[in-house]
């Protein structure tokens, strides 16, 4: 484990080192020692993390006789150097309707082979960092697919290991401004748990992007943090009362949800908008139940989304990056042999950053 210097669950999985595939097919397939066997798995298999079993009585495992996938159309292959783990990923339903049953969107490496119908800017050997798209996922491997529109190229400086561990609160926090709040210029914004991964980007995206004035909900513990990245005011939320010690703002954008969602509502205009990613989502997030606080201010415009994948977003904040406005993440990397271990560390609230599995 390396520490390169955000709250999720505490998950309670059994682990085992391989599949049951993998085990039949090392019984059943020719001797390793073969110089024909040890060719054809070198350029046809690969090492992945899998989540096997049913939802919640799942288990993961780290196989290593997994089939390299082959790109088709305009896909792209992508040799996997780092990905980043989120880790109540092993309850979306997503994983367990793909074939392979790998989890993993963050990823980031180089370009290893083009889909036959590819045409675009990339070739291979060119470095990326990619959020694969929810439906396709299977990012926790030596290799993965991709589409154009999951990609872009890695900020050059920085590893792939903090490349890996940046896509979706990127992207994340770039449609809740842009996208769906429409942010204007020097607004006047809260965010609240703005000391996780996606509070640090929208912090940070906010203030150099359209120079807000950012308001950031956190623990004292963040607070020197959180100014460090752009925030002008910043609150404990372990006070009582905070929301009565805000002046009003234009946008709220909360990954906290529960009753720091609730309190929110006081502090907004009444002509303001609540951009809410917090899981589990709101009530109202996928019914025609409307929220309790909308009496109070019906003029407030309220959104829960579901992420989808920008490599617009990803390119812009990588460029960001690269000229120094914009701070990465601070990640915990694991090498693949301990990809098991990195996933218990992972659903740990008292991790020191976001967990990656190196892969090169």
């Amino acid at each position: 484990m390396k520490l390169h210097i955000g709250a999720p669950r505490i998950l309670a999985f059994s682990i085992r080192t391989t599949s049951i595939a993998s085990r039949v097919s090392r019984r059943t397939s020719p001797s390793p020692h073969d110089p024909k066997t040890r060719f054809t798995r070198h350029f046809t298999t690969m090492k992945a993390v899998q989540i096997l079993g049913e939802r919640g009585k799942h288990q993961l495992a780290l196989s290593d006789s997994l089939p390299r996938p082959t790109p088709a159309g305009k896909e792209l292959l992508i040799k996997v150097h780092a990905a980043g783990i989120t880790a109540d990923e092993v309850s979306w339903v997503e994983v367990y309707k793909t074939p392979s049953r790998i989890p993993g969107h963050d990823i980031s490496g180089t370009i290893a082979q083009l889909g036959p119908d590819y045409s675009g800017p990339f070739t291979v050997g060119d470095a990326v960092f990619a959020m694969l798209h929810a439906d396709r996922g299977q990012g926790m491997a030596e290799y993965a697919l991709a589409s154009a529109e999951e990609v872009a190229p890695k900020p050059k400086t920085i590893s792939h290991a903090q490349a890996a561990a940046l896509p979706i609160p990127v992207v994340t926090a770039w449609e809740a401004l842009f996208r769906h709040a429409e942010l204007k210029s020097r607004a006047r914004i809260l965010v609240t748990g703005a000391s996780g991964a996606v509070g640090q980007m929208l912090v940070q995206i906010a203030k150099h992007v359209v120079d807000a004035e950012v308001v950031a909900l956190g623990s004292v513990q963040k607070h020197e943090l959180l100014r460090e990245l752009g925030a002008a005011e910043v609150v404990d939320y372990n006070v009582e009362n905070w929301d009565e010690t805000i002046k009003e703002v234009d946008a709220v954008f909360d990954t906290a949800g529960g009753l720091v969602l609730s309190k929110s509502w006081k502090v907004v205009k009444g002509d303001g908008v609540i951009v809410t990613v917090a899981d589990p989502p709101p009530a109202w997030a996928f019914t025609k139940e409307l929220p309790t606080e909308l009496s109070s201010k019906p003029g407030v415009k309220y959104i829960y989304f579901v992420l989808e994948p920008d490599s617009a977003a990803l390119e812009k904040v990588g460029d960001l990056i690269d000229r120094g406005a914009v701070k990465t993440l601070p990640v915990v990397e694991y090498p693949v042999s301990e990809a098991l271990e990195a996933w218990k560390a992972a659903g740990q609230r008292s991790r020191k950053g976001k967990v990656v599995i190196n892969f090169v």
